[in-house]
């Protein structure tokens, strides 16, 4: 299935820490695996030219911000090639985009993941700005394909100039639009695979 089921990069590879994180942080295990695919092909060693790493693609900032409160000295950039670094960074990291968000409880599981999505590849703020500008219209900012025309729409000049946009220009509405439905349709075979008891 999707080309992944080599002996290299099975994703029960790393499945204790993909289970570990899952459970402290209340992050699907298959949208973790599908992240690690779409991201970086399973490869932990993945470094992308903006300077992201690691399975998860973390960029070294977030590493920086994300790791603060754990109170170790020994940390360093590098750990983010350490697989069980990287995953345990990046789910807690999807957790706080989770959490900030403030999404109502009753939203489709498929809006929200796609809405976190999309704030892990283009930006929380420029999501955030596309569900407020929603907001400010009536319309439902909860759901993706909402969010995602507004996303769009923060590439015009009448748009972005706009009051309600904290966060400026946003021209990566397609890359992010491209990135959530890949990542969305892996953790669809991900969750079919469970089912199946293959990972």
């Amino acid at each position: 299935i999707d080309g992944f089921l080599t002996e290299k990069n099975h994703p029960l590879q790393y499945g204790e820490i993909v289970e570990k994180c899952s459970k402290e942080y209340a992050v699907p295990k298959e949208l973790i695996y599908a992240v690690i695919k779409t991201e970086s092909g399973f490869d932990e060693k993945a470094i992308s030219s903006k300077g992201a790493m690691g399975l998860m693609q973390m960029m070294p900032s977030t590493f920086e911000w994300i790791s603060c409160d754990l109170l170790r000295e020994d940390l360093d950039v590098g750990m983010l090639y350490d697989p069980e670094t990287n995953i345990r960074l990046a789910g807690k990291l999807l957790k706080q985009i989770d959490k900030t968000l403030k999404i109502s409880p009753s939203t489709p599981i498929e809006d929200r993941l796609s809405i976190i999505l999309a704030c892990y590849n283009g930006g929380i703020g420029h999501v955030c700005d596309a569900r407020r500008l929603a907001k400010s219209n009536g319309e439902d900012y909860n759901s993706w394909e909402v969010v995602a025309r507004y996303l769009k729409q923060k590439a015009d000049p009448e748009i972005y100039q706009s009051d309600l946009v904290r966060h400026g220009r946003f021209t990566g509405s397609r890359q992010t639009e491209a990135y959530v439905r890949e990542v969305m349709k892996r953790y669809d075979v991900y969750r079919r695979m469970v089912t199946d008891k293959q990972i």
